[in-house]
């Protein structure tokens, strides 16, 4: 406690011998980072620049990738200077607005892949009803949603668990999750109850909407001619890879704040890095290389640089 400011100063105790590691964990951290910001920030920019891409899957793929950048920089800054500062610590102010933005984009992700999912349903099953349905009006109303709604609900939450009296100043991890509630003095049934309602709103729904779509675009698909089989398959797969794998790194996630006192400290942070660093790279090399017009407009751009 910083009694001259009155702040409240949180120990970050996920970090195994930063001493001894600092500069591997800083290049490491680093370079991802940098790879992150490059190939996302590429695809968004080729999006925006080319008249072909202006069209509803691929700005729901750029928004998608703005909320990977966003999700990033909430963290990645905040590791490179832990690493190389000689305590790891966060205020309990800035503690909770990165759970906040943490949180928020991780439900976005879940949101946008939800309205991509129906982007596909009605360009694949309602071809010809789709220029009226996913209009200009239509898409930027999916999208301020897609960021809006997680935000209100994560904000619940957030000042709820702001609010409750500290008594354990020790964070058992990297950065701020839902290990924050550990903190607390006393855990609070209303913040747990809220947490479960707001869970289900913007990851379980979501979830389900995107299997049964899914589903019912395969179930469609089949029943009919070849070249919509194929549409399909190709406009459909790396959304569905990207929810695969996002779902798998969430889950992840799950398990580490589970069995947080039955693993070792280096097994911990090995799959909380794992989750973090990943993910945000693996979406623009999918749609990097299975989308189609993506990876036509990557090979002219970089064919030209050579």
């Amino acid at each position: 406690m910083d009694n001259k400011l009155n702040l409240t100063y949180i120990t970050l105790n996920g970090y195994v011998e930063v001493e001894k590691y600092r500069y591997v964990y800083f290049l490491i951290i680093f370079t991802i980072y940098a790879a992150v910001i490059f190939s996302n920030s590429t695809i968004i920019c080729l999006i925006v620049f080319h008249q072909s891409l202006h069209e509803p899957m691929y700005i729901f793929i750029a928004a998608l990738l703005i909320n990977s950048i966003f999700y990033c920089t909430t963290i990645y800054p905040k590791f490179l200077l832990d690493v190389l500062s000689e305590k790891q610590i966060i205020s309990h102010t800035m503690c909770h607005f990165q759970y906040f933005v943490l949180y928020t984009s991780g439900a976005s992700e879940f949101l946008l892949l939800a309205v991509m999912a129906y982007d596909r349903y009605v360009s694949i099953c309602k071809p010809l009803q789709y220029p009226v349905i996913m209009k200009k009006t239509t898409i930027s109303v999916f999208l301020v949603l897609a960021w809006l709604v997680p935000a209100c609900q994560v904000a619940g939450t957030t000042s709820l668990s702001a609010t409750r009296k500290v008594c354990n100043f020790t964070l058992q991890g990297i950065f701020c999750n839902n290990s924050i509630y550990k903190l607390h003095c006393v855990s609070s049934r209303v913040l747990s109850i809220y947490g479960v309602i707001v869970l289900l709103n913007i990851v379980f729904f979501p979830m389900l909407y995107i299997v049964f779509t899914y589903t019912k675009i395969l179930i469609i698909s089949y029943q009919r001619c070849r070249e919509v089989r194929k549409k399909a398959a190709q406009t459909c797969l790396p959304h569905l890879l990207v929810l695969f794998n996002y779902s798998f790194f969430c889950t992840c996630e799950v398990i580490i704040l589970r069995l947080e006192s039955d693993i070792s400290q280096t097994v911990r942070l090995i799959m909380t890095l794992q989750v973090v660093l990943y993910h945000p790279l693996f979406n623009p090399i999918i749609y990097g290389l299975k989308m189609k017009e993506i990876s036509k407009h990557l090979k002219r751009l970089f064919c030209q640089e050579k």
